[in-house]
């Protein structure tokens, strides 16, 4: 979802004369207290999207089947991606071509140009962090799984990766009675756990990385969707869409959040995060009411922010989405290459799915 959409997206308007009008001024002002009270509702939509799947797989009493939480995972990812090119780079491109820019603005994609910057600065921030956490393992003895895949889950490659530690001389079943204990066991065990707790701060700390980047590019994008929603004269219609934009959109953060594998003193993130998600939008539509007599998203300047803001995100968004959800989910994982085909045609469905329900939701916001 842009913060400008199909019905606010930045145009010149014609005066009766057909001439160009680009004067700033306030956005409407008309629906207030539905405006308040959208506040309300799509805080309540965005943290239900958002934190239900954490929850859900936290607590035993919700009972939810593991294929819902697959379906949730691969619907989201497919949401992820679809907004990254229908909500956010489409009307950058529209933003930065707006008639009421100057004309140096037309003479280059510059949507495009900070998409592909933003996409490029994250790959190349998560390949230095990347070297430097193997680096780091290296010099501890721990192998590392370089596509983040192996036995146990996704851990390391942002929320996506496995470290593995592999420990010499430590093979035989401690309980087993019948188990020939080494010498030297005690030893070798502190060691194996001092290695194993090296091995999760790094992972904890590559996939706090990688979800502060998509909800980054997320929060920004949607606190930019309130401010348009508070000032928008297509409200009702917007103000529709929106809900079930920004509950989709949780869903798909919410799933990678709760397939995060973090140590226990950490588990708080996963929730903290889907919490701010929550937020974000509201904040938006409470600071666009806020400055509603100045703040008109039709303005050259409003125009600019608004679609250098959705081009930064749509390169964040369409990095994540791509390598990190479908590339390290499908051709990187090795519970993914043992499937049956049953199983990859559903997360196939999953995913096109999540991205043909917001991309149809981009047809009127």
């Amino acid at each position: 979802m842009s913060s400008s959409s199909a019905a606010s997206t930045p145009t010149a308007t014609p005066d009766a004369d057909n001439s160009v009008s680009c004067s700033p001024g306030g956005g409407a002002s008309d629906y207030t207290q539905l405006r308040i009270a959208a506040i309300f509702i799509i805080m309540c939509t965005s943290m239900f999207g958002a934190l239900f799947p954490v929850l859900a797989r936290r607590t035993q009493w919700l009972a939810v089947p593991k294929g819902v939480f697959d379906f949730a995972k691969y619907f989201g990812s497919g949401v992820i991606i679809a907004t990254a090119f229908i909500h956010l780079l489409s009307p950058a491109l529209d933003e930065l071509s707006n008639d009421c820019l100057s004309p140096a603005w037309q003479d280059y994609p510059y949507a495009l140009a900070l998409a592909m910057l933003s996409l490029y600065s994250i790959f190349i921030v998560e390949l230095i962090a990347f070297r430097w956490g193997n680096a780091r393992l290296a010099a501890l003895g721990v192998k590392h799984d370089a596509h983040g895949h192996g036995l146990g889950g996704h851990a390391a490659h942002g929320p996506e990766g496995n470290t593995q530690v592999a420990t010499a001389g430590n093979t035989n079943d401690p309980l087993r009675v019948d188990s020939p204990v080494p010498e030297k066991s005690i030893e070798d065990d502190k060691e194996a756990q001092h290695e194993h707790t090296h091995v999760w701060d790094h992972s904890a700390v590559a996939q706090v990385i990688g979800i502060c980047i998509l909800e980054f590019g997320i929060e920004l994008h949607s606190f930019l969707i309130g401010m348009t929603l508070a000032v928008d004269p297509d409200f009702k219609v917007l103000f529709v869409v929106i809900v079930f934009h920004q509950m989709f959109e949780g869903l798909g953060l919410g799933s990678r959040l709760a397939f995060m594998n973090l140590p226990r003193r950490l588990n708080y993130v996963p929730i903290v995060g889907a919490l701010l998600y929550g937020f974000t939008t509201p904040l938006g539509i409470a600071v666009g009411m806020g400055i509603r007599t100045t703040y008109n998203p039709n303005t050259p300047t409003a125009s600019i922010v608004s679609g250098v803001m959705d081009s930064l995100s749509a390169g964040i968004l369409l990095y994540t989405g791509l390598v990190e959800l479908l590339a390290h989910e499908f051709l990187f994982n090795k519970e993914m290459h043992a499937a049956s085909n049953g199983k990859l045609a559903y997360a196939l469905i999953c995913m096109l799915l999540g991205t043909g329900i917001m991309a149809l939701l981009g047809r009127w916001a």
